[in-house]
């Protein structure tokens, strides 16, 4: 795995610590600014808008620029995004500034994707994009958890700050590692991009991933105040439930990058099963706080154990377009992410409670599972077929992966039965 795909998931990091540290901030937050907590939920829907449109807008308006200068300008633009999220006078303009940020986090992932999926094989497809969703997972370990100490003690300001500082430490290893990767021969053609959104299958991947996710983040978006409010903990005990929930995400990251490439439909159909089991008991042992903590942590890993093998599958189904093929997993996560706090939102404004929120997540994942299984049947019926993995967007750089990664200009291949059920 070339070097660069691990930098690429450290500066994820800095993007997922600030896309998920609100479920821990959201008490605060609605004191400071006078609102109520499902109101201060939708902080974080406005993050998941920006980046369902920021995410193939974006990809679009790059798709013909350098790379590494892309990756630096939108880094840049989403530190400054934090430090006007922390100066934030008011609810308005703190949710301004996540959209802004958001769209530039939206774009870094798209970018990022295309970059990491080029520089690898065909069957490391999985792996690669287990790298950068382990910065996400190492996020929910020490940077969500992290951020609910800082909130706790020197208020929720000092969460966006850290996050800041963190996204320049990210500038200065994308500056200093990620190489100036050469634009291919043929210039990326737009229409042929675009024809992705022709593919049954593409959409019902975003279907897929977007109630995968949306399932699991609408009761993770409340997960604070189920904790003290319901299950009945101290505040002091959040921010270790929020890395237990990380760090269940850092494991399942790992195992779903090693098994997805093999048995890509395996991992779909065991871990958005699993999710659906778990927040069924969250729902139903909700009030029990040792039943409360060992399910977010199972739920972690649930989640993202599945991950990498939503990214492989919509690289594999639109692999003629990576750089929109990026761009829309990416909005298909953060449609999700949009939907699942709002139903949350929704069913604690309907005086269902805090537990409600699993039922509802319960019933999306569900959703997913017959999504997940319409999509393997019209696998199965597609005879098998070499997929085109060369990327218009990016061509890797000479030497730039020690397993194997072809030249520029070249074209690995490999049939789309690699990453299906064996």
């Amino acid at each position: 795995m070339p070097v660069a795909v691990y930098m690429l998931g450290l500066a994820v990091f800095a993007l997922g610590t600030s896309e998920f540290m609100l479920s821990g901030l959201l008490p605060p937050i609605a004191d400071d600014m006078g609102v109520s907590i499902p109101r201060a939920g939708l902080l974080i829907s406005a993050f998941a808008i920006g980046m369902v449109i920021g995410a193939p807008l974006l990809a679009v308006a790059t798709l013909r620029l350098p790379r590494r200068t892309t990756l630096i300008t939108l880094i840049t633009v989403f530190g400054l995004g934090q430090v006007a999220g922390a100066l934030a006078p008011s609810y308005e303009i703190l949710f301004a500034s996540r959209v802004v940020s958001a769209l530039a986090c939206a774009g870094f992932w798209a970018v990022g994707a295309a970059v990491a999926i080029a520089m690898v094989d065909f069957n490391q497809r999985a792996r690669a994009m287990a790298v950068m969703i382990g910065g996400l997972s190492i996020a929910n370990v020490l940077g969500v958890p992290a951020g609910a100490f800082l909130g706790e003690g020197l208020g929720w300001r000092s969460a966006f700050w850290a996050v800041a500082a963190a996204s320049a430490i990210a500038l200065v290893g994308v500056v200093t590692l990620i190489p100036r990767i050469p634009l291919p021969e043929e210039k990326p053609q737009l229409k042929k991009e675009l024809s992705i959104y022709g593919d049954r299958q593409v959409w019902l991947s975003v279907t897929v991933t977007a109630l995968a996710a949306g399932g699991v983040f609408c009761a993770f978006s409340y997960l604070s105040p189920l904790l003290t409010d319901v299950a009945g903990l101290s505040d002091g005990w959040v921010p270790a439930v929020l890395g237990l929930f990380g760090a269940g995400a850092l494991v399942g990251t790992v195992i779903g990058g090693r098994v997805a490439d093999a048995h890509l439909f395996g991992v779909l159909l065991s871990g958005v099963a699993a999710s659906t089991v778990l927040l069924v008991s969250l729902a139903l042992f909700a009030a029990a706080p040792a039943a409360a903590i060992t399910l977010s942590f199972l739920l972690g890993l649930s989640a993202f154990y599945t991950a990498p093998a939503l990214n492989a599958r919509m690289f594999n189904v639109a692999g003629a377009a990576p750089t929109l093929a990026g761009a829309t997993t990416t909005a298909a996560f953060n449609l999700g992410n949009t939907g699942g706090p709002w139903l949350g939102g929704t069913v604690i404004d309907l005086d269902f409670g805090y537990a409600a929120t699993a039922w509802a997540g319960a019933a999306m994942t569900l959703v997913a599972l017959v999504g997940v299984t319409l999509s393997l049947r019209l696998h199965r019926g597609t005879p098998s077929r070499v997929v085109e993995t060369s990327s218009p967007a990016v061509a890797p750089p000479a030497g730039a992966s020690p397993g194997g990664a072809s030249p520029a200009g070249t074209s690995p291949a490999g049939a789309e039965t690699a990453t299906g059920t064996r």
